[in-house]
């Protein structure tokens, strides 16, 4: 779908186990419920995933779908981390300590390595999911740019700071690239305006969020979804976004223009929040704040 729109995109992998069905832990969380009812998980993902770590052994992502990670990277795309085992990390990193993270992160780079014969160099974060200590290895490790965080978002999904954009934690070097836009099961079901948002209507309310080309925009898909069942919605968001005037781009390629405009960026904290129609705290940019 991509290259037939001449789209550039990163694909952030899960290189470790599989244990979605570890996610039904969160069933006591405010909003859990909401969204899963919303977004209809088991047609997505299927029962025999979401079984994976609870009555199924979770396959080992890394090993079995090492030939598609590959496949990504050949067909001109850019690669990078996304997690080793994205429940224990999503459920898990906030309240660990730096031996336990460098831990869990080298277990990524080293299997990234492995699979495409080189070391990483960009990550995005399971969940937007956090610690000061993985910031911190970001730069220990040579990783110049990164996707780990969101900008803080308005009930209709637009930016709650229009000028919200990419930035550095303070006294780190790496540029963190948040993500800027509602992501589908943020917006599938939820009532905005008086409309419920549907799989007929979201791409039309996501693409009014991008009417303006004057800034760029970070948006982070899952190929589960917008590559599959949802493809239809994420055809009409590419043409879209073409017709408006964008270039589709990788991660690398935005950091290449940040680093042409040669413009200082500002520097935050690290600052958690929850954003509409996602259950629990995530790490977020709230300039606003």
């Amino acid at each position: 779908m991509l290259t037939a729109h001449g789209a550039g995109a990163t694909f952030l992998f899960s290189l470790g186990p599989d244990h979605t069905g570890w996610a039904m832990r969160r069933a006591l969380r405010p909003g859990f419920f909401q969204k899963v009812s919303r977004t209809s998980v088991v047609e997505h993902y299927g029962f025999k995933t979401l079984m994976y770590g609870v009555l199924l052994p979770g396959p080992d992502i890394g090993a079995k779908g090492a030939a598609e990670m590959r496949a990504a990277r050949d067909a001109g795309f850019e690669c990078g981390i996304h997690t080793w085992d994205h429940v224990w990390w999503q459920d898990n990193v906030r309240g660990r300590d730096a031996a336990w993270t460098d831990r869990i992160m080298q277990k990524s780079e080293q299997r990234y390595a492995q699979v495409f014969g080189e070391a990483p160099h960009t990550f995005g974060a399971a969940g937007w999911q956090m610690n000061a200590h993985a910031f911190a290895r970001h730069d220990a490790v040579g990783y110049r740019y990164a996707s780990d965080s969101r900008a803080q978002l308005r009930d209709d999904g637009s930016l709650a700071d229009p000028h919200a954009g990419p930035y550095r934690y303070r006294g780190l070097a790496h540029i963190q690239m948040p993500t800027t836009l509602p992501t589908l099961d943020e917006l599938l079901g939820r009532e905005i305006d008086g409309t419920v948002i549907d799989e007929h209507n979201i791409a039309a309310h996501i693409l009014k969020l991008t009417a303006n080309p004057q800034r760029d925009h970070v948006y982070t898909l899952h190929a589960e979804l917008e590559g599959q069942k949802l493809a239809p919605i994420f055809e009409q968001l590419l043409s879209g976004w073409k017709a408006q005037g964008y270039q589709l781009a990788s991660m690398a390629d935005y950091y290449e223009k940040i680093k042409q405009e040669a413009q200082p960026l500002p520097e935050h904290p690290v600052q958690w929040g929850e954003l509409p129609g996602r259950s629990g705290e995530l790490v977020i940019l709230d300039t606003l704040k």
